[in-house]
């Protein structure tokens, strides 16, 4: 089970140098394996809609959410404390550390581009890393 970086959908739908690994990735794995956090769909939201590109982020919620099996997982108020807690710990900022909180909350392995969370216990893979480990 794997929860995604807002980086890897973005990676994705601003066509970016690694877009191919990620819809490689997104088509190889069952989407009921996939989870994204309420952070990570508001935080698409705010780059998509800043980016006039409206019907890209509401095609995505349609075919990720609406019509696809992915997942939504949202953190409480509660885990706020845990938030700090692991952005001093591991010198995230605030929105890796929300991301490192909900895949361990939520038992799952994070998916993500993004290098800061090679410091932390549970560290990250990327689409490739995960492609590779489920063809063994």
């Amino acid at each position: 089970m794997y929860l995604l970086d807002t980086n890897i959908l973005l990676e994705f739908l601003l066509n970016q140098e690694r877009a191919d690994d990620v819809e490689m990735f997104l088509r190889g794995t069952p989407q009921e394996k996939l989870y994204l956090s309420e952070f990570s769909l508001y935080s698409l939201g705010i780059i998509l809609l800043r980016r006039k590109m409206s019907e890209t982020f509401t095609r995505t919620v349609d075919d990720l959410f609406l019509q696809g099996g992915i997942r939504l997982v949202r953190l409480g108020v509660a885990a706020m404390m845990d938030i700090v807690k692991i952005a001093q710990k591991f010198n995230l900022d605030f929105d890796d550390a929300y991301q490192y909180t909900a895949a361990e909350q939520y038992d799952l392995t994070l998916v993500s581009f993004d290098h800061d969370f090679d410091r932390t216990e549970m560290g990250r893979k990327t689409p490739a890393q995960v492609l590779a480990a489920e063809e063994i």
